[in-house]
């Protein structure tokens, strides 16, 4: 279960779109300390929010994000299946040839 979150998502939204709506553009510090939240989660929400609109390239979207996290839960898993499959096998190999030494 994922950790709860410090700052609602309606704030994250509402304080993305207050600030791309913004002309010009606010110092991000002056606005996050008017809305109650630490200047660095607004920098962050603002570059997320940039990259998911497809303004940045050189972080992941969101929904790559996402993807990444179920990609490897999936490759942990099947790695963790592969090596009980190589422990039965090599177990009953062992069974099954009795003069194999061990």
């Amino acid at each position: 279960m994922p950790a709860p979150r410090k700052y609602p998502l309606e704030l994250r939204d509402r304080a993305v779109r207050m600030y791309r709506a913004a002309e010009p553009k606010p110092v991000i510090r002056r606005m996050a300390e008017e809305l109650g939240v630490h200047h660095e989660a607004l920098r962050n929400w603002i570059r997320q929010a940039e990259a998911d609109a497809g303004e940045r390239g050189d972080i992941l979207t969101t929904a790559e994000r996402e993807e990444l996290a179920a990609l490897r839960k999936e490759n942990a898993q099947l790695k963790r299946a592969n090596e009980v499959l190589r422990t039965a096998s090599a177990f009953f190999a062992a069974q099954l040839d009795p003069t194999r030494p061990r």
